[in-house]
Protein backbone atom coordinates (compact mmCIF):
# COMPACT_ATOMS: atom_id res chain seq x y z
CA UNK A 1 0.00 0.00 0.00
CA UNK A 2 1.33 3.43 -0.89
CA UNK A 3 2.59 5.50 2.02
CA UNK A 4 0.39 8.50 1.20
CA UNK A 5 -2.69 6.27 1.66
CA UNK A 6 -1.67 5.03 5.11
CA UNK A 7 -3.20 6.20 8.35
CA UNK A 8 -0.09 6.61 10.49
CA UNK A 9 -0.50 9.00 13.43
CA UNK A 10 -1.72 7.60 16.72
CA UNK A 11 -4.00 10.63 17.13
CA UNK A 12 -5.70 9.76 13.84
CA UNK A 13 -6.09 6.15 14.95
CA UNK A 14 -7.63 7.27 18.25
CA UNK A 15 -9.99 9.70 16.48
CA UNK A 16 -11.26 7.02 14.10
CA UNK A 17 -11.59 4.45 16.89
CA UNK A 18 -13.47 6.90 19.13
CA UNK A 19 -15.76 8.61 16.59
CA UNK A 20 -16.00 6.07 13.78
CA UNK A 21 -18.63 3.49 12.92
CA UNK A 22 -17.52 -0.12 13.16
CA UNK A 23 -18.48 -3.22 11.19
CA UNK A 24 -17.46 -6.52 12.76
CA UNK A 25 -16.76 -9.95 11.33
CA UNK A 26 -15.08 -12.90 13.06
CA UNK A 27 -11.93 -12.35 10.93
CA UNK A 28 -11.66 -8.57 10.80
CA UNK A 29 -13.23 -5.37 12.12
CA UNK A 30 -13.60 -2.31 9.88
CA UNK A 31 -13.93 1.15 11.43
CA UNK A 32 -14.66 4.15 9.21
CA UNK A 33 -14.80 7.88 9.83
CA UNK A 34 -15.01 10.73 7.30
CA UNK A 35 -11.99 12.97 6.83
CA UNK A 36 -11.70 16.43 5.29
CA UNK A 37 -9.33 15.22 2.60
CA UNK A 38 -10.07 14.19 -0.96
CA UNK A 39 -8.42 10.81 -0.45
CA UNK A 40 -8.75 7.71 1.64
CA UNK A 41 -6.35 6.75 4.39
CA UNK A 42 -6.17 3.16 5.59
CA UNK A 43 -4.69 1.89 8.84
CA UNK A 44 -4.04 -1.77 9.58
CA UNK A 45 -3.70 -2.99 13.16
CA UNK A 46 -3.36 -6.25 15.02
CA UNK A 47 -3.34 -6.45 18.79
CA UNK A 48 -1.51 -8.81 21.08
CA UNK A 49 -4.56 -11.05 21.31
CA UNK A 50 -3.69 -12.33 17.83
CA UNK A 51 -0.43 -13.87 18.96
CA UNK A 52 3.27 -13.19 18.89
CA UNK A 53 4.98 -10.59 16.70
CA UNK A 54 5.36 -12.98 13.76
CA UNK A 55 1.65 -13.77 13.72
CA UNK A 56 0.65 -10.10 14.11
CA UNK A 57 2.91 -9.01 11.27
CA UNK A 58 1.68 -11.82 9.03
CA UNK A 59 -1.95 -10.89 9.64
CA UNK A 60 -1.23 -7.23 8.86
CA UNK A 61 0.62 -8.17 5.65
CA UNK A 62 -2.34 -10.28 4.55
CA UNK A 63 -4.76 -7.42 5.19
CA UNK A 64 -2.56 -5.00 3.22
CA UNK A 65 -2.46 -7.40 0.29
CA UNK A 66 -6.21 -7.95 0.40
CA UNK A 67 -7.04 -4.23 0.47
CA UNK A 68 -4.49 -3.17 -2.18
CA UNK A 69 -6.53 -4.12 -5.31
CA UNK A 70 -9.70 -2.67 -3.74
CA UNK A 71 -8.28 0.82 -3.13
CA UNK A 72 -9.39 2.28 -6.51
CA UNK A 73 -12.96 1.12 -5.80
CA UNK A 74 -13.21 2.78 -2.35
CA UNK A 75 -14.91 6.18 -2.06
CA UNK A 76 -12.64 9.13 -1.27
CA UNK A 77 -12.90 11.15 1.93
CA UNK A 78 -12.71 8.32 4.50
CA UNK A 79 -10.29 7.16 7.16
CA UNK A 80 -10.49 3.38 7.50
CA UNK A 81 -9.00 1.05 10.09
CA UNK A 82 -8.86 -2.71 9.60
CA UNK A 83 -8.35 -4.62 12.85
CA UNK A 84 -7.21 -8.22 12.56
CA UNK A 85 -8.79 -10.84 14.80
CA UNK A 86 -7.31 -14.15 15.93
CA UNK A 87 -9.36 -16.44 13.59
CA UNK A 88 -7.71 -14.63 10.66
CA UNK A 89 -4.62 -16.78 11.22
CA UNK A 90 -6.58 -19.95 10.39
CA UNK A 91 -8.34 -18.50 7.32
CA UNK A 92 -7.08 -18.84 3.77
CA UNK A 93 -6.38 -15.85 1.54
CA UNK A 94 -9.54 -16.24 -0.60
CA UNK A 95 -11.76 -16.33 2.47
CA UNK A 96 -10.10 -13.19 3.81
CA UNK A 97 -10.48 -11.43 0.44
CA UNK A 98 -14.17 -12.25 0.30
CA UNK A 99 -14.67 -11.11 3.89
CA UNK A 100 -12.98 -7.74 3.37
CA UNK A 101 -14.88 -7.15 0.12
CA UNK A 102 -18.21 -7.98 1.79
CA UNK A 103 -17.48 -5.79 4.80
CA UNK A 104 -16.64 -2.88 2.45
CA UNK A 105 -19.96 -3.41 0.67
CA UNK A 106 -21.80 -3.57 3.99
CA UNK A 107 -20.20 -0.35 5.18
CA UNK A 108 -21.15 1.43 1.91
CA UNK A 109 -17.53 2.36 1.13
CA UNK A 110 -17.35 1.05 -2.45
CA UNK A 111 -18.14 3.29 -5.42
Amino acid sequence: MKRNLRLRKSTDFMRVRRLGKSYAHPLVVLIKHPNDLDKIRIGIAGGRSIGNAVQRNMSKRWLREVIRPLIPEIKNGWDIILLARKPLLDANFEELSTTVYNILIGSNLLK
